[in-house]
């Protein structure tokens, strides 16, 4: 069997795609995380974080563009397929991409404290399971990162003004801020 041919060229053209949907993310609020699927050099599925808008923990970026992607090949299995995602993705989303049987995940920034493609664990190549995807880390790594640490840092002068202003009372999420 032949190894496939990585061409980071393209790599940094879907993960500029993937990019596009996490600013559409940040747009509404989400934590800015964009995924987009490709198979045979066609994005198949594109999504972003979608957590608060659905007030569905599962609505992760990888998440949504999974079930996208399987709907559009007609198919639970995505063996010929890959996922760019713009951070490294979480136990729960490295799970259903082990499940789909994805041939490559391809992410931005790493999370050394919960991620789950080599950060805090490494799932997508885990021995015991039955799948394992290949993984390439740190493309556009720089915008992926940028664009999270943003997003915190105005999160935390938010909460700080609003602690500030006297307004500690839950917000609508239950949330104290």
């Amino acid at each position: 069997m032949d190894e496939p041919i990585i061409d980071l060229h393209s790599d940094d053209y879907f993960m500029r795609e993937a990019l596009r949907q996490a600013a559409r993310a940040d747009e509404a609020g989400e934590v800015p995380v964009g995924a987009v699927i490709v198979r045979e050099g066609r994005i198949i599925a594109r999504a972003f974080n979608q957590v608060e808008q659905l007030k569905d923990a599962t609505a992760h970026a990888e998440m949504l563009a999974l079930t996208q992607a399987e709907e559009t090949a007609g198919d639970w299995r995505l063996t010929d397929c890959t996922l760019y995602v713009t951070k490294e993705p979480c136990p729960m989303c490295a799970g259903a991409m082990v499940h789909t049987r994805l041939a490559r995940v391809v992410f931005g920034a790493s999370d050394p404290k919960g991620g789950a493609a080599g950060g805090a664990m490494n799932l997508l190549q885990f021995p015991m399971l039955n799948h394992r995807c290949e993984i390439t880390g740190g493309i556009r790594e720089a915008d992926c990162r940028g664009l999270l640490q943003k997003f915190f840092a105005r999160q935390r002068l938010s909460e700080k003004s609003e602690k500030k202003n006297g307004n500690d009372d839950p917000d609508s999420s239950g949330r104290n801020l």
